[in-house]
């Protein structure tokens, strides 16, 4: 769950601590900054697991730079320790108030300092672990049903044009199960998402909703979502699939695109739409896809 070696970020302004601290810290990747500024600058830029943060620095100090990495979306995660010489109880409950975990007096204990540090990163990766959990459907690494329809419905509400949703069902998967068993079409379930997701430009929401069943959101012109449904259609039926006993599995996908417009008030009238055109595709000769601008 948690990288082998994590990544710090150590800001304080003064040489001789960041020297201490580096000495003491060889077991990771370390990254050092001068002050509050450059310290945001990086935590942007690199990916960082914990930060160390001193709070009397010249310019911002280090509540102003904790409160400012809490509040962008890109660095509210970072865990914060507080390493700092005050040590009055005002200045502990702002610490805490701007987002810091956990706080440590200077001059500090070497083993202590260390164990405060693998404990909050080993916090940090079981919440990694269980935010993998709750996101993303295991057997494929794409969305799972929730967090589709959480991203999804955020690019419904911020797109202006350009919408366009699809819905993906494997041709007779029920037919790939029985005949061959349920880890032959687990691995046909794996090989049609990876081959979807490989394909979508970035920006693109997929997700399995569930059995043999994906859908995706995407920003696109009519006619480059076209050509994408057709090239997954295309690259799916030319998977060399096999089962557990070498036989060949010829799978191929049946899919629904519909572009969205003023008449679709909800993500969920837009993805109804998306449905009716792929029970058409699938009860019209399957392999192929229904389109509807």
């Amino acid at each position: 769950m948690m990288a082998d070696k994590a990544t710090i970020l150590v800001v304080d302004d003064t040489k001789q601590n960041i020297d201490i601290l580096l000495g003491l810290l060889d077991g990771y990747d370390l990254l050092v900054a001068l002050d509050g500024d450059s310290a945001i600058e990086i935590a942007q830029q690199e990916p960082i697991d914990l930060i160390l943060l001193d709070i009397i620095m010249p310019g911002m100090d280090g509540i102003e730079v904790c409160k400012q990495l809490k509040s962008h979306e890109e660095t509210k995660h970072i865990p914060v320790i507080f390493i700092t010489a005050k040590t009055d109880e005002e200045t502990i409950e702002l610490a805490y108030d701007s987002g810091g975990l956990d706080f440590v007096t200077k001059p500090f204990k070497p083993k202590e300092l260390l164990a405060r540090i693998k404990t909050q990163l080993k916090l940090q990766a079981l919440i990694k672990h269980l935010d993998n959990l709750s996101s993303f459907d295991q057997m494929t690494g794409i969305y799972n049903r929730r967090k589709f329809f959480e991203l999804a419905e955020q690019q419904f509400a911020q797109a202006a044009e350009n919408l366009c949703a699809m819905m993906i069902d494997i041709d007779k998967f029920k037919p790939i199960n029985d005949n061959y068993g349920h880890p032959t079409g687990d691995r046909v379930i794996k090989a049609v998402a990876k081959t979807i997701k490989e394909l979508l430009p970035q920006g693109a929401v997929v997700g399995r909703l569930g059995g043999e069943e994906f859908a995706v959101i995407l920003t696109a012109t009519w006619q480059e979502a076209c050509q994408l449904i057709e090239k997954m259609r295309i690259d799916v039926a030319e998977l060399a699939l096999k089962s557990d006993d070498d036989c060949a599995i010829n799978v191929t996908i049946s899919g629904g695109l519909v572009k969205s417009n003023e008449s679709y008030r909800s993500l969920d009238h837009l993805l109804k739409a998306a449905d009716d055109a792929l029970y058409e595709a699938k009860g019209t000769g399957r392999n192929k896809a229904v389109l509807r601008s």
